[in-house]
């Protein structure tokens, strides 16, 4: 990564920003406005957005500038994503949100220290790089991408790491949706603290 990212956070690499309908987890049905920061280095293989995983390919954005996009929505909540978001100082950007009377609510790996103020943190864990003691310890919701079936141990490990509040997700992986799903539901049933998250964004065909 070619950009030199200020330790404060005041710039970030910003790839887009959306104002959509959440599709998946907790929040699932909820408007909100998306930032999506670039820079990630868990390389998923099937991450649907290869393209953010190069910081320097986006410009880096004052956060003055992504509030005030953010401020002309109707919906008063922010989704930071990435990428990886944690990559990056995120305290100036959520207390200036805050600030405006902004909810934030943040996606994140967990592979990188938590920065921010936050509403809302929505663990996802990856294999490559496993998540800090200290972003399970704060997740308000462990959303688990089911890509196969050993991927259901994977998920309990996961579940034996976040508190005992925290909302418990197990999604099916897009390419693979046909296949899995009939497992998570099974699973589910068998498993009740567990609830099942779909990527209702795709089906209803937004971003």
């Amino acid at each position: 990564m070619s950009h030199q990212v200020p330790e404060d956070g005041s710039l970030l690499p910003l790839m887009e920003e959306f104002y959509t309908i959440q599709g998946e987890g907790y929040h699932t049905g909820k408007a909100a406005y998306f930032i999506r920061l670039g820079g990630c280095d868990v390389g998923c293989h099937w991450c649907d957005v290869k393209e953010s995983w190069d910081a320097s390919l986006h410009p880096l954005t004052h956060t003055d500038t992504i509030v005030h996009n953010a401020k002309q929505h109707p919906a008063q909540t922010v989704v930071i994503t990435g990428g990886e978001p944690l990559l990056y100082n995120l305290d100036s950007l959520t207390l200036k949100l805050k600030d405006q009377g902004i909810q934030t609510f943040i996606e994140t790996s967990g592979a990188y220290p938590l920065s921010g103020h936050w509403d809302w943190i929505c663990l996802s864990p990856k294999k490559f790089k496993s998540p800090l003691p200290e972003v399970s310890a704060a997740a308000g919701e462990l959303k688990v991408i089911i890509f196969n079936k050993s991927d259901f141990l994977w998920a309990e490990e996961h579940a034996s790491r976040v508190n005992p509040a925290c909302k418990l997700y197990l999604q099916p992986e897009w390419s693979k949706a046909a296949e899995v799903t009939p497992l998570i539901i099974d699973y589910v049933k068998d498993n009740p603290k567990w609830n099942i998250s779909l990527q209702t964004h795709k089906y209803l065909n937004i971003p």
